[in-house]
């Protein structure tokens, strides 16, 4: 079978002919209808991650939709974050207690661009976040797939309003498609300039902030809460330190809380992605993306890396 293999950590990778996988007990085979290029796979195969230098050879993928007994499924994978494969390629192995079965007329190209971007946006939200109808969300990032999916939950879980926040101009125009109130540009990291912008298109002081940057947009979002009100960070895409001054904390006792993937268990994350999947085959859950065939990985894998993808990349096999 054909398969995008990382040979060398830091480059991308290149599509090999290589024999097909053999599932170990408790894990089964699927066929691979939908592989996206994910953050989590750039980071990994660089080698420097905290998961430390993958071992080459190694077919990326951590997550992918395919075909298992004729019923679509969802599945994840440990690829180089352990030793193994992942999904990019024609088939794949994953754990049976993993599989995730997606209703019928499930689109594999749309589940597989939100996947565990949209369980985190999910989770991050009505989990942790405790979103409640009528609240006013600010999501900071809302350009990418976790924050376009925010700005969607957020709004069906009954958000009165929802404040996106993004740094270039096309991320703010697909933080404005996914249904945002209002669209605040990140072009500066002068927080109070951030804090009077969100001020302006706010309708009072907000009660949730969603936040994978962190940095001066998260100290200046966390300038418009409410007294006791919460934000969830659960990435650090702009800065691993932020600027919240302890006024600010102390002032209204805000709740400052933390949101990881990593500490889910099987059941609670199963459970989300059938959530995505059902918004996502009634329509109300998308995520800009970009099918690209397998044989091109190398080259999607750079304009994912890059920046220069319309959105997520998602190889079809």
């Amino acid at each position: 079978m054909r398969a995008a293999r990382i040979t060398t950590p830091g480059e991308p990778p290149s599509v090999a002919s290589v024999p097909p996988p053999e599932p170990a007990p408790g894990e089964v085979l699927v066929e691979v209808r939908a592989a996206p290029i994910t953050p989590l796979d750039l980071l990994c195969a660089t080698g420097t991650s905290y998961f430390g230098r993958p071992a080459t050879p190694y077919t990326p993928g951590v997550q992918g939709v395919g075909v298992l007994d004729g019923q679509p499924v969802w599945f994840p994978t440990s690829a180089g974050m352990k030793p193994g494969d992942g999904s990019m390629a024609g088939l794949a192995v994953a754990r049976a207690d993993e599989v995730v079965a997606l209703p019928a007329g499930a689109d594999p190209v749309a589940i597989g661009a939100l996947g565990l971007s949209a369980v985190a946006a999910y989770l991050a939200l009505t989990w942790r976040g405790e979103l409640a109808a009528g609240e006013q969300v600010i999501v900071l990032g809302a350009g990418g797939v976790v924050g376009q999916a925010a700005v969607q939950l957020a709004r069906i879980a009954g958000a009165r309003r929802v404040v996106a926040a993004a740094r270039s101009a096309p991320a703010q125009a697909r933080a404005a498609k996914a249904g945002a109130d209002a669209v605040v540009a990140l072009d500066t990291d002068d927080v109070g300039a951030l804090a009077a912008r969100f001020a302006e298109v706010l309708d009072g002081e907000a009660d949730l902030v969603l936040d994978p940057l962190f940095g001066p947009a998260a100290a200046a979002a966390a300038r418009m809460l409410r007294a006791g009100g919460r934000l969830v960070n659960l990435g650090s895409s702009a800065s691993e330190t932020c600027p919240i001054e302890s006024s600010t904390l102390r002032g209204k006792s805000l709740r400052l809380l933390g949101y990881t993937n990593a500490e889910l268990t099987t059941e609670r994350r199963n459970d989300a992605i059938v959530r995505i999947a059902a918004e996502t085959v009634a329509g109300r859950l998308a995520a800009a993306h970009e099918t690209v065939p397998l044989a091109e990985a190398a080259t999607a894998w750079r304009r994912q890396a890059s920046g220069e993808a319309s959105g997520r990349i998602v190889l079809a096999p």
